[in-house]
């Protein structure tokens, strides 16, 4: 039997489609740019940056809340510009979902947790718009993965069909999550891995 038509396809952002926007990695390797005490750095990002996710802080505050509450030999703008550099593409990755939307006419629609500014930055760095049709961000929605409503969000402004949907994610949990709904679920390990799987679900390029 032919698997079902898939017609949607739902992404996460880092880890799939970019490298992480903000990670333990970065920190690390901010920490020792910037002469930082990279566990204090650690403990206040802990305490700040869900939030900043959601879309309820901006990205100034929550520098304000890890680093800038006393003087720093560095401006705010060169840790700024620190960050936005850390993003990279999976050019792969991109060029996969990019063939399979235009050869199948798929509607595509990114399922991230992420700050504002950073998504944003990588939106337009990335021209991530000529192969997604809308984002579901964690900073526009309020909400944050694993909250099942921001697949239903992505469901019903998309009015997906869950059997006919893709969602690909490099966390088990949150594929998880969309397969309890009924959405074709993907863990992203590796490109091939990943191929091979939507080649099972009937995309091929």
């Amino acid at each position: 039997m032919s698997p079902t038509p898939i017609t949607h396809l739902f992404l996460d952002i880092g880890g799939v489609l970019l490298t992480n926007g903000w990670d333990r990695h970065m920190r690390r390797d901010a920490a020792q740019k910037f002469g930082l005490d990279l566990d204090e750095l650690n403990d206040r990002h802990k305490m700040s940056f869900d939030t900043y996710e959601e879309g309820k802080l901006d990205l100034d505050t929550y520098l304000n809340h890890v680093l800038f509450y006393r003087e720093r030999p560095f401006t705010r703008d060169d840790f700024k510009d620190f960050m936005f550099a850390q993003s990279k593409p999976k050019g792969e990755m991109i060029n996969l979902v990019s063939g399979l939307k235009w050869k199948y006419r798929l509607k595509t629609a990114a399922i991230s947790n992420e700050g504002r500014e950073l998504t944003v930055h990588r939106i337009k760095k990335f021209d991530m718009a000529a192969f997604i049709d809308f984002f579901v961000s964690s900073c526009f929605v309020h909400f944050r993965k694993p909250d099942v409503d921001m697949y239903r969000i992505a469901l019903d402004i998309s009015q997906a069909e869950p059997a006919r949907s893709v969602y690909i994610d490099d966390r088990a949990l949150f594929v998880e999550i969309a397969q309890s709904l009924g959405i074709n679920g993907i863990q992203h390990t590796s490109f091939e891995s990943t191929r091979s799987a939507l080649e099972g679900l009937g995309l091929t390029l």
